[in-house]
């Protein structure tokens, strides 16, 4: 058994004992009085990926480490693992798991030691290509390896296999001493350049400021890693000696986008090369489906995320915590799996926030319906006055940009409208040329989570608007007229399932609608986002005369969830709009701050009240004026305030109609007709046609919505894991089994 270490991987794991719940795992500590203890510190034991795992044993005080012996399988791989790393444990990178279930066990040989027994842990090995938990591989899949860019400038060259492999690659870049400062290659053999620049990284060290990167594929996607390491001090970093600059901790940024993510591996990804991370220390891992922009399903973002973290543990050793950041989709990414993947993501750093896709998909329909009456059925019947009253807007523009842009609108919905170019012609859909196509919409993309149709095979759909009064605080307000307001009811339809416009309504599918809540597709405020510190900034297009998608409301509807499931909102700090870009940047500094704190905090407070008490005090929601002025108070998305003065934020279609603003019912329940929810008179005529248009009833917006219910629980899997399983999309029939089981 190896006896070899060094002061870098000691101070590690002596670091690594404040993990109290990284990948969601108990935290590696010293050893035990009474029994053996077998950890994995990569990732949970039964979702290992790749044919190998970080494994710790801790061991009784009063049994010598070299008496241990560590089986894979029965096989002795005692070799693999180092000791003197932390006191009274075995460190070991454990390789060669087959695929499916392996077994270690550890146990004492030579002397008795009472009272001591094996332990046995046992591991379950998933392909390096996935998938593990989001369900089947979507098809087709395009490989787009030889389009990628490798820090060198050269590409990463043809995939090896049907699922995009590549041998993996190093680079090594250091930062320049020019005004401005560049990145360039260190080319082997590895010497220090004239122009090389050092940093002194948060945790007090100065160090040259040279960059190890690793590009690689995991799960289909083309990942990068990058960690500050001298080759010449330490030319093979390793869990059992961790980069040479490297502080501990890891930063994971999370693209933007969504529309046009699909079927792609991308080409993409978000910059690893990211000064304001690397010159603090942090380590940096992103991929190309963890950009929504190229893959819009979140589902997959969290487990590729889990993949590449776990390679990066593996490669370098456990973080002592990881933050979780991106705008826009980032945001969504960020939100979503701090919610249903709790460990992978220990803090998030959002802006222009959203909560989740599909309840954003909600406020695109609704524009699409409305951009269709106002400038098809019914052209010239309202003002643009009065079309920003009924959508909610400042800006009229803002209801055929979220309808139809090219950018970002309702066409995420549309299966023709938006294909990455990368998708042969032949290979997408056409309702007539070739129904069987790859259909462009977020509901067929994660339709491993929604199921589907049986005659035809496309995603069900949670969407829907039964029961919505469009333009019913307009009509209170008198901004329209009730025969204006009867005829956008009449009239405004919906859509079918190719997204074209129909007369009828659109009717959410049940059970999609159910496993969409129960998933946490749509995000709950709930599950491990409870206990995650949130730093957010809100978007705002309010104001945006061509219209644009981030609009400040969001940030808010995530604290009223929060807010809901758990009794407050403490552990989310909202700052802006107007955030100052050096305010931006100190962001970083304040999650490591929180965070460390956190860790440092021992009493025997639950989780979720250690976050809220360890939040720094300097920390505090705050907007800026136009000259950078700072205005702390406690921010709301509506009512008095100066940030709300200076921020209006306005309201979308639904919460016009009497939505509330956690905006997360997709269908609402229904209620009769009742007279007295207008400030307005009917006349009788209007009465007998209002009761007409909604024979079915109007949204009761104080109930929750139909099939909405907490989130089923955390780590969910849509397989192939059978652990926590709550949807398999390819069993014929379960689909429709649970809409026949569906409660009325």
């Amino acid at each position: 058994m190896k006896r070899n270490g060094s002061m870098g991987s000691i101070l590690f794991f002596l670091l690594a004992v404040l993990m109290s719940a990284a990948l969601a795992i108990p935290s590696a500590h010293s050893s035990s009085d009474s029994k053996l203890e077998i950890l994995t510190l990569s990732s949970r034991p039964e979702l290992v990926s790749g044919g190998n795992a970080l494994v710790q044993i801790n061991v009784p005080k009063n049994v010598p480490l070299d008496s241990v012996i560590v089986t894979l399988n029965g096989k002795n791989v005692a070799g693999a693992f180092h000791s003197g790393n932390q006191p009274g444990s075995l460190l070991g990178l454990v390789e060669g798991l087959v695929l499916g279930k392996n077994s270690i066990v550890a146990k004492v040989q030579g002397g008795h030691y009472p009272g001591q027994h094996d332990a046995n842990l046992e591991l379950v090995n998933y392909p390096i290509t996935g998938p593990i938990f989001s369900g089947p591989h979507e098809e087709p899949f395009i490989c787009t390896t030889n389009l990628f860019t490798l820090p060198d400038g050269t590409f990463l060259g043809p995939a090896l296999d049907a699922d995009c492999s590549v041998t993996t690659r190093i680079h090594y870049m250091y930062r320049t001493t020019a005004t401005p400062a560049t990145f360039k290659e260190l080319p082997p053999p590895y010497a220090h350049p004239a122009d090389l620049a050092f940093t002194t990284t948060n945790d007090g060290r100065t160090v040259p400021y040279i960059v190890r990167i690793e590009t690689g594929t995991i799960n289909r996607a083309i990942y990068q890693t990058a960690v500050l390491n001298d080759p010449l001090i330490n030319p093979g970093p390793s869990p059992f000696d961790p980069p040479s600059g490297w502080n501990k901790k890891l930063i994971y940024p999370l693209g933007g986008g969504c529309q046009g993510g699909w079927y792609t591996q991308a080409k993409s990804i978000m910059n690893v090369l990211t000064d304001a991370y690397l010159r603090r220390g942090y380590g940096v891992a992103a991929s190309t489906l963890n950009t929504l922009g190229n893959n819009c399903n979140d589902l997959l973002s969290s487990e590729t995320a889990a993949m590449v973290k776990e390679r990066f543990v593996e490669s370098y050793g456990l973080p002592v915590f990881t933050i979780g950041t991106g705008s826009s989709g980032g945001s969504i990414q960020s939100n979503e799996t701090a919610q249903t993947f709790p460990g992978l993501y220990d803090g998030i750093i959002t802006s222009s926030t959203f909560p989740d896709v599909t309840s954003m998909a909600g406020t695109l329909a609704a524009a699409r319906f409305l951009d269709v009456y106002f400038n098809q059925t019914a052209p010239g019947q309202f003002t643009e006055e009065q079309q920003e009253a009924v959508s909610g807007f400042f800006e009229v523009g803002e209801i055929v940009f979220l309808s139809r842009s090219a950018g970002t609108s309702a066409l995420r919905m549309d299966p023709v409208a938006v294909f990455p170019a990368d998708l042969p012609v032949a290979l997408r859909y056409d309702p007539v040329s070739n129904p069987k196509g790859a259909r462009a919409t977020i509901w067929d993309h994660t339709v491993n989570v929604y199921g589907r149709y049986p005659d035809n095979g496309f995603a069900r759909r949670p969407l829907d608007n039964v029961g919505v009064q469009y333009g019913l605080k307009a009509l209170n307000d008198g901004v329209i007229s009730v025969d204006q307001f009867l005829d956008l009811n009449e009239k405004i339809g919906g859509v079918d399932i190719d997204f074209k416009s129909i007369p009828e309504r659109t009717v959410a599918d049940r059970g999609a609608t159910r496993r969409a809540y129960e998933s946490g597709r749509i995000n709950s405020g709930g599950g491990g986002l409870a206990e995650t510190p949130i730093i957010t900034t809100p978007g705002y297009g309010d104001i945006a005369p061509a219209g644009n998608i981030h609009l400040k409301f969001w940030s808010f509807a995530l604290r009223e969830r929060l807010i809901r499931e758990n009794g407050h909102a403490d552990n989310q700090v909202i700052l802006g709009p107007g955030v100052p870009a050096t305010v931006s940047d100190a962001r970083f500094d304040q999650m490591d701050q929180w965070l460390t704190a956190i860790l440092a905090d021992k009493s025997d407070l639950p989780k979720a009240e250690k976050v809220v008490r360890n939040k720094p005090a300097d920390l505090v929601d705050a907007c800026w004026d136009s000259s950078g002025n700072k205005i702390i108070e406690y921010q709301t998305a509506f009512g008095p305030g100066q940030c709300n003065t200076l921020y209006p934020a306005c309201l979308d279609p639904a919460m016009v109609a009497g939505a509330p603003l956690a905006r997360d019912i997709v269908k609402c329940q229904l209620k009769p007709v009742d007279m007295s929810d207008y400030r307005v008179t009917f006349s009788s005529a209007q009465r007998a046609r209002l009761h007409k248009i909604f024979a079915e009833g109007v949204c009761d917006w104080s109930k929750r919505g139909v099939e909405q219910r907490p989130l089923k629980g955390t780590w969910l899997s849509f397989g192939p894991s059978p652990d926590n399983l709550l949807f398999d999309v390819t069993r014929p029939g379960q689909g429709q089994k649970l809409d026949e089981d569906l409660a009325p």
